[in-house]
């Protein structure tokens, strides 16, 4: 438009707004005469990097599912680490067993599920517990909890070949936390069969339990011994993926650290205390206050940032790329096998299939009947020409 009409409706505008006309549709005539300009940028601009944002959206509202699995012998402080990680209580009315009934005690598979929701961010945390283990007179500790993650893994492929595959459940264990004792010096044979069952299945991630019951030059030796035979005995432990170039140096930093603290030595307390003016969670001692949150006394910190705020994706994206489909390709195989192996049963061969003995006998009977009928056919042709020839 030019600017012309633009002075026209203006004024027109203003009169007929003066003669009680509604002004309005003038302003809605001004603002198509007027177009307003679109920038070169906002023309170049498609979209699409507004996916991240949909995929944010999209996530947060189905909300996320992670499922821990704790192993180790019993007071170890195994409910009280996942207490204080989560800042919940998964074993309110939790019976304790006594030493005696114990040593009869087989291995039992509890689950815990609690919803927890942090700025709006949703996550369904499951925490599978392993009761008995470690406990009980036996060398075999490992196989229900083995066969639990393999239940697991068949149940989510039952899913995902089923037709309603949108709402599949993901119970897969993502995560196992075992709980080596800070008494000893080093791995017990159980730690080393239990972890080299599980290094097929699941993620395994050691921990030092107790830390506070060692001295800090104690703990840097009993880590030095724990990584030695995890590499002595070929143990496939959780491993931190690598950084990428374009990572910032404070990310770095923060994952050099935690790789360096392997095994992570923890300690877990729910109980609050005072320590220099300030309430924190601790335990209380004659020579001092072990503050559960302070990296110079422990690692739970850099557990709880591995476990939660830096790695957990990594976790069930190994799960599910990894171990899962390792589970998967072989139950593949198996029925692939199975399959061939009871066509070939049926079958031996199926373009031509064997013979009966019957049948081969008639068609025996068959070409002699037919020879015979032949050399008959032949003796009468000559005896025919032998008394021609008498004539």
């Amino acid at each position: 438009c030019s600017c012309k009409w633009g002075i026209l409706f203006t004024h027109r505008c203003q009169s007929w707004s003066s003669t009680g006309f509604y002004a309005g549709a003038i302003s809605v005539l001004l603002y198509t005469c007027f177009p307003k300009e679109v920038s070169i940028k906002e023309k170049e601009y498609v979209g699409f990097a507004t996916l991240p944002n949909q995929l944010h959206r999209k996530s947060v509202k189905k909300g996320f599912d992670f499922t821990l699995l704790v192993a180790g012998e019993s007071g170890l402080g195994k409910s009280t680490l996942v207490n204080s990680l989560f800042l919940t209580d998964l074993h309110k009315d939790r019976k304790l067993l006594n030493a005696e009934e114990r040593i009869s005690q087989t291995v039992e598979i509890t689950k815990h599920t609690v919803d927890i929701e942090e700025k709006g961010v949703k996550l369904k945390l499951t925490v599978v517990d392993t009761p008995g283990f470690g406990d009980a007179v036996n060398n075999t500790a490992w196989r229900p909890i083995t066969d639990y993650i393999d239940q697991q893994f068949e149940q989510y492929f039952r899913d995902e070949s089923g037709l309603n595959r949108k709402n599949i459940q993901d119970n897969r264990v993502h995560c196992c936390l075992y709980f080596i004792p800070p008494f000893g010096h080093g791995l017990h044979p159980v730690d080393i069969e239990f972890m080299k069952a599980l290094q097929d299945k699941v993620n395994v991630v050691p921990l030092i339990a107790k830390a506070d019951c060692l001295t800090p030059f104690e703990i840097k030796k009993l880590k030095e011994r724990v990584r030695e035979e995890i590499d002595k005995y070929g143990i496939k432990i959780y491993q931190f993926p690598h950084c990428d170039s374009d990572e910032d140096e404070e990310f770095k930093q923060q994952d050099k650290e935690l790789k360096e603290s392997t095994p992570f030595a923890v300690i877990g307390s729910n109980t609050v205390v005072e320590a220099r003016g300030h309430r924190v969670r601790g335990r209380v001692y004659p020579w001092g206050i072990v503050e559960v949150e302070n990296p110079s006394h422990c690692d739970f910190v850099k557990l709880r940032t591995m476990l939660i705020r830096t790695h957990m994706h990594d976790l069930k994206d190994i799960t599910s790329d990894c171990h899962y489909e390792n589970y998967r390709a072989q139950c593949i195989q198996n029925m692939t096998s199975k399959m061939n192996a009871d066509k070939r049963v049926e079958s031996p061969n199926p373009i031509l299939p064997l013979s009966t003995p019957d049948i081969e006998a008639e068609k025996l009977i068959k070409t002699k009947d037919e020879e015979l009928r032949r050399m008959q056919q032949m003796l009468q042709k000559m005896q025919q020409q032998m008394h021609e020839q008498e004539l």
